[in-house]
């Protein structure tokens, strides 16, 4: 019983903690280029206190998360999760409107029901600024909504942030899809394991609040058709501490975990992190999701020019023998200076621009 008690307060202690952190966004000014090009209302952008979702004279932004999980293998419980975070995220902070979606029809410029009539109101990718997308596996699409998402981004400029099963969506039928995301699914060669995490790019939005190097346990997916001259990679698992396995396929040690790119006028962000419900928990991952759609939204901004593997990277791996890492937690929290306590003692990593 008094552990069941224990077990039940930490876990509203974390919840608590979780909230604050997400509310916090709310209570920094807005920068000037917030104020300014990009339409951001500095009066609604505090979160509750703004109007809500969908308040009248909305000058937010509008994010679509469509997830249509119809044909997955194995699907992935933290799917629900994830949409509801990323919701959570835009109404606390404000900054956008999010429209959660598992059907594909609202990916058109005039969605139509099942009957062939036009959609009665909704979201469409006319009204949306940015996708967040974790859908799974083969998704249907029929050949015009096909040249509609890719106008979306390559055309109309709009932003696309897409999480961990998206790297396999239609990697079959479309690969075309495959292009603009940067690369499609190879395998997961372990499974879920922990690992070492490297950051390549502390300087980008979604990133810097990460060490240099950290552990991490996750899903690792292994990328095909990737190409560091089309995309800047911000994560790398590091090979050097992962056990043999002959289901990698990277020659050179190289094993991207998180890139940006553009795709014609849009900016493109994929992260594989995110397997598990309780990572969308862990303050740094969503931290990450929060500032690659604010960059995809075009309110920040990065440099993303794509660079080549670390030479030193490649040396090092080939005089390092594969060994077991070390073991990881889920959620490698660092102390941050504005923060909630969390049920360990431990400082929750606020978001701040």
């Amino acid at each position: 019983m008094r552990k069941t008690m224990k077990s039940r307060f930490a876990r509203s202690l974390l919840a608590t903690a979780s909230i604050c952190a997400v509310s916090s966004i709310a209570q920094q000014p807005q920068s000037a280029q917030q104020q300014g090009g990009h339409g951001a209302d500095p009066q609604q952008a505090q979160g509750r206190g703004g109007g809500g979702r969908g308040g009248q004279g909305r000058n937010r932004k509008v994010v679509l998360a469509w997830a249509d999980t119809r044909n997955g293998i194995a699907q992935h419980d933290s799917t629900s999760h994830a949409l509801a975070l990323i919701e959570r995220l835009g109404y606390e902070s404000g900054m956008w409107d999010t429209y959660i979606r598992t059907d594909s029809n609202i990916i058109s410029y005039h969605p139509l029901m099942t009957t062939g009539q036009p959609a009665s109101g909704g979201p469409s990718l006319a009204t949306a600024d940015a996708i967040f997308f974790m859908g799974h596996r083969e998704i249907q699409l029929d050949d015009q909504q096909k040249a509609d998402l890719l106008k979306f981004v390559r055309d109309d400029g709009k932003g696309f942030v897409a999480s961990h099963v998206a790297l396999n969506a239609m990697m079959q039928s479309w690969p075309e899809f495959g292009k603009m995301m940067g690369g499609t699914y190879d395998e997961h060669p372990w499974g879920t394991v922990a690992g070492t995490v490297i950051n390549e790019d502390p300087n980008f939005p979604a990133t810097k609040q990460f060490p240099l190097s950290f552990p991490f346990t996750d899903e690792f997916m292994q990328v095909k058709g990737f190409s560091r001259e089309d995309s800047r990679v911000l994560l790398r698992l590091d090979l050097s501490k992962m056990p043999p396995n002959n289901g990698v396929h990277s020659k050179d040690g190289d094993f991207p975990l998180a890139w940006a790119k553009m795709y014609g006028k849009g900016r493109v962000f994929y992260s594989c992190i995110g397997h598990a419900t309780t990572t969308w928990d862990n303050p740094d991952v969503y931290h990450m999701y929060f500032e690659a759609i604010r960059w995809a939204l075009g309110l920040t901004d990065a440099d993303i020019t794509p660079r080549p593997y670390p030479t030193a990277a490649a040396t090092a791996l080939r005089n390092t023998r594969w060994s077991k890492p070390r073991t990881a937690r889920v959620s490698p929290n660092r102390a941050a200076e504005n923060g909630c306590i969390l049920a360990n003692g431990e400082r929750q990593l606020s978001i701040s621009r």
